[in-house]
């Protein structure tokens, strides 16, 4: 089967399960079976080394390795995630320049032994010597893994966000470009995938002409920027204006998705998000599959998956064939992608195991090692390994002197067996207080006997030792709490809808004769509501739980004056019963008020405006506008008469209007 790489901005490693179709499932197992990709490298996963959980780390059937940021907090990161099934790659490092360490070891990648290392690194002098190395690679923004056949490298270029980052970034490119050329010198194919915030030509991004016209340059100028000027240089057909630098005369890479769509307009990965302009197409093309050229007949396709939401890039994708030219003759893909002796002709001839997971992997974090995923431990089969069962002891002599010398653990089952009949006779209800101690005693020890039948045939009681101490059950515990909730009846306080009216129980005797009228008023409305036979128990509890203040004789006066009162209440009882409360209702009632409720302008099209935030430094920082809400049009500017943004704009302040 064919094999497909795919490359994905997701700008948090989390936001695109907030899309369709990601949050169906929201696992990264499903994500990666709907992207369709049996190698997935992600930039911007914004995470550190705490924030790590087990369905990013423990996918069943997939590694993965991580580039995180040492110090910043939610900022860049890079991951890969392999198939299993499909490719295992052999080395595993983290980082651009080599000088990073592997865990566990306090020696530098590039200082290892030939035999362990991936090769390329930088020597000296072929970096810039404005950025140290070690802060180049101190952001998590590079893994790079060795399969048999070639080397992968997943990155994460700087953006081009102000001056301060210029020499960092070029700083970046320039190791980036260093160690591919290096690698691929020394012999060894190379697949470069990632976001590298570069625009390579004209064609990659939308109006460019047009813009640069505005702030007085020129193409010429645009393409002799120094980020974009290396990377042309980096690739095969780049357009390069003058000469070539030192040490880059020859080409190296090829872009695959201009090899199979060489002059495709509109092929952008990277949108504004803020300024909503995925809807018009106005982007721009920065996220890459670049191979060297000994393996560029390999792939079958390339391309890009603009429909895929979640993010404010789309993913890209390179599919290589299932069976590949090398050397002349024709081998399989899976030979070539998994080491030696795990595949033969195609056909597997070992599984994947744990000891094929590199110390980068990041499976082998003590967090995570040795773990897997709950699906998992669900998908295992059950084993079939016979469990010896206690046997039961039996009415003969010699059976019970076995039953003695059996070991402590039997016997301990035995006991706490015991022990669980005990504790299932304190759920039954409380007895009554006037009925003799001896009934109680007599009752449980009947009901032993019939539970436990063997223990009595048994010539002697099971020794415990005197050093076991007595062990706490929790169920103990549960029937004292639910013992406590009794009432003094015998019944639960709250079996039935009385119970929640039922006003608590007080020393207190009470001074008047209105609570037994209110409580007869409860009385009459909860009587025509239940007719259970619990009902009946609890209103005979209720009678003998009743003060004996309510049993002095009242005149008939105040008598009548009772039931004219208890009338009035069970009246307004029944009638608040039958009044429901509607949520969608009181909503809605709540929202006609609007409280203050600010109503936003209408732009030209007649709809209501959107409110922003000025960020960009200066006087009106921070102060609020409303604009239109509809997107920028493919000219990335505010149009007037067409279906997109019109050049409405308010600000905050000057919108006085309230309805």
């Amino acid at each position: 089967m064919p094999l497909r790489i795919t490359t994905w901005n997701v700008n948090g490693i989390r936001n695109p399960f907030g899309y369709q179709p990601w949050r169906e499932k929201r696992s990264f197992q499903a994500m990666f079976e709907i992207l369709e990709a049996d190698i997935v490298i992600m930039q911007e996963t914004k995470i550190q080394r705490k924030d790590l959980r087990d369905d990013m780390v423990l996918v069943p059937g997939w590694d993965v390795f991580f580039s995180l940021p040492k110090h910043k907090r939610g900022y860049s990161g890079v991951a890969i995630y392999t198939r299993n099934s499909k490719c295992c790659p052999i080395r595993a490092e983290e980082g651009i320049t080599g000088v990073l360490c592997p865990p566990n070891s306090s020696t530098k990648y590039r200082d290892l032994p030939e035999a362990q290392q991936i090769g390329g690194y930088p020597r000296p002098g072929q970096l810039l010597d404005e950025v140290d190395e070690a802060l180049l690679d101190s952001e998590g923004r590079c893994v790079i893994l060795e399969f048999p056949s070639f080397v992968l490298i997943g990155t994460y270029s700087p953006a081009n966000r102000d001056a301060s980052r210029d020499a960092f970034r070029i700083g970046f490119l320039n190791a980036l470009d260093v160690r591919v050329r290096n690698l691929v010198a020394a012999g060894k194919q190379v697949i470069l995938t990632g976001d590298l915030n570069v625009m390579r030509s004209e064609l990659d991004t939308l109006n460019v002409a047009e813009n640069l016209r505005k702030e007085g340059l020129t193409v010429n100028d645009w393409m002799a920027v120094p980020a974009r000027r290396l990377f042309n240089q980096l690739v095969f057909e780049g357009s390069v204006s003058g000469e070539r630098d030192e040490g880059r005369q020859e080409p190296v890479l090829w872009d695959l998705c201009r090899c199979f769509h060489p002059c495709r307009q509109g092929m952008f990965t990277c949108w504004d998000t803020k300024k909503n302009t995925r809807p018009a197409n106005n982007g721009s093309r920065i996220d890459y599959i670049l191979c060297s050229a000994g393996i560029k007949q390999w792939f079958i396709d390339a391309n890009i998956q603009e429909g895929l939401h979640g993010s404010d890039h789309c993913p890209v994708y390179a599919t290589l064939g299932d069976v590949v030219n090398v050397g002349g003759g024709e081998a399989h893909l899976l030979d070539l992608m998994n080491p030696q002796g795990m595949f033969r002709e195609g056909t597997r001839l070992r599984e994947w195991s744990q000891k094929d997971l590199l110390p980068l992997s990041a499976k082998l974090i003590p967090e995570f090692d040795r773990r897997r995923s709950i699906r998992d431990m669900f998908m295992k089969k059950p084993s079939t390994t016979s469990t010896p069962t206690t046997p039961k002891p039996s009415d003969s002599a010699d059976d019970s002197t076995d039953f003695e010398t059996k070991p402590l653990q039997e016997n301990k089952g035995v006991a706490l067996e015991t022990l669980d009949v005990q504790t299932q006779e304190t759920v039954l209800p409380a007895m009554p207080e006037e009925l003799p101690t001896t009934n109680s005693s007599l009752s449980s020890q009947s009901t032993t006997t019939t539970t436990r039948p063997e223990a009595k045939s048994s010539s002697k009681r099971p020794a415990e030792p005197p050093s076991q101490p007595k062990r706490t059950f929790k169920r103990t515990k549960t029937n004292e709490s639910e013992a406590s909730t009794k009432g003094s009846g015998g019944g639960f306080a709250q079996s039935t809808l009385k119970g929640f009216f039922k006003p608590k129980q007080t020393n207190v005797v009470p001074c008047t004769a209105t609570a037994p009228s209110e409580t007869s008023a409860f009385e009459s409305l909860l009587t025509v509501t239940n007719t259970s036979p619990t009902g009946s128990r609890d209103s005979q509890a209720d009678a003998t739980d009743a003060p004996e203040a309510s049993t002095h004789t009242i005149s008939g006066s105040s008598s009548k004056q009772e039931t004219s009162s208890s009338t009035q209440l069970s009246n307004y009882a029944i009638e608040s019963a039958e009044k429901v409360f509607d949520p969608i209702q009181a909503k809605e009632s709540w929202s006609r008020l609007q409280l203050g409720k600010r109503m936003p302008p209408k732009c030209e099209h007649g709809e209501p405006c959107i409110s922003l935030v000025t960020k960009k430094p200066g006087v009106n920082c921070g102060r609020s506008f409303y604009i239109c809400p509809r997107p920028l049009g493919p000219s990335g500017e505010k149009e007037k008469g067409t279906q997109w943004r019109c050049g409405t704009f308010i600000w905050s302040s000057d919108w006085k209007d309230r309805q």
